[in-house]
């Protein structure tokens, strides 16, 4: 989990990544929950932020991407920069034929910036009550109405203990959505607490879809988390053509180089969630091919 005790403090950059080893990358895999970070001098830091992140480009992802054998990216809206993604929309233009984003946006943004996103390569927009910056779940509603006119998906991020709360308020959603982070449940609590079993019951009442990222901000443990495998596997069982992976590059929000995870190992790690390789095709091709729609050069 994201902890914040009140001082905003400079957080660790990414490890580079291994090679994985136990999982054979398919050709037009996805990395799904990725962040570009840009100086500060240049892209502004929210004051609510939690963290103080060092810069981490558009080039910097994509060469993460190349070393791990992925194709194509989504890069969701860091919460540092709040609603400005002037950046994000930089990364989607340079690499238009390997990356879409996820923006975060005000509920009075103008149709004229949402025509400017979606043109650039956004394909939805992030729903983000855990740290400073985000745009949190009072705007639900509203900004998935306005997802529903421009085509656009609602991605949900909030802490476990949300979920029994709003488990209706998704399922009524006009939009589509997806879940971040697993639901952001915390494996200590067990797969039968309140939390996941009502994150399971929208993703088996409703067309959703999962990330399954975030394994190593969930676990009790230290890698490879086995703790969080029982859920991913629960979450593959109930939706197998609705689950995504992501990695959670670069690894905001952490202090401890012992806790900076390696993408390759967290690819990996997707071979402990499932050893049937057509499912992980699945998980890593075809689900978020069909969710997000292949990225295209014009």
């Amino acid at each position: 989990m994201l902890h914040f005790d009140g001082v905003i403090k400079d957080c660790l950059p990414p490890r580079l990544a291994s090679t994985p080893e136990r999982i054979k990358v398919p050709a037009g895999a996805w990395e799904t929950h990725a962040h570009v970070i840009g100086p500060a001098v240049d892209y502004p830091f929210v004051s609510g932020r939690h963290f103080n992140p060092p810069p981490a480009s558009p080039a910097d992802f994509v060469a993460m991407l190349d070393r791990v054998g992925m194709q194509y990216g989504v890069v969701v809206q860091v919460s540092v920069h709040g609603t400005d993604n002037r950046l994000l929309v930089k990364a989607l233009r340079e690499y238009p034929d390997r990356l879409c984003g996820v923006a975060v946006i005000d509920p009075d943004i103008s149709d004229n910036e949402i025509a400017e996103l979606k043109d650039a390569g956004v394909r939805g927009i992030r729903i983000l009550d855990i740290v400073g910056g985000g745009v949190g779940l009072q705007n639900l509603e509203v900004l998935a109405d306005r997802c529903v006119e421009v085509g656009w998906h609602v991605q949900v991020a909030t802490r476990g203990e949300t979920y029994p709360e709003i488990v209706d308020r998704l399922l009524r959603l006009r939009a589509p959505f997806i879940i971040d982070h697993m639901g952001w449940c915390a494996a200590a609590n067990g797969l039968n607490s309140p939390e996941f079993q009502a994150v399971l019951r929208i993703v088996q009442n409703s067309s959703c879809y999962v990330k399954l990222s975030g394994g190593f901000r969930l676990s009790a443990q230290s890698y490879p988390f086995r703790d969080v495998v029982p859920f991913a596997e629960a979450l593959i069982d109930a939706a197998p053509d609705r689950m995504v992976w992501g990695s959670d590059w670069p690894h905001v929000g952490l202090y401890d180089a012992a806790t900076v995870p390696d993408v390759g190992e967290i690819l990996d790690g997707l071979a402990k969630y499932t050893a049937d390789v057509q499912q992980q095709h699945k998980i890593l091709v075809s689900n978020p091919a069909k969710f997000y729609g292949v990225p295209v050069a014009t």
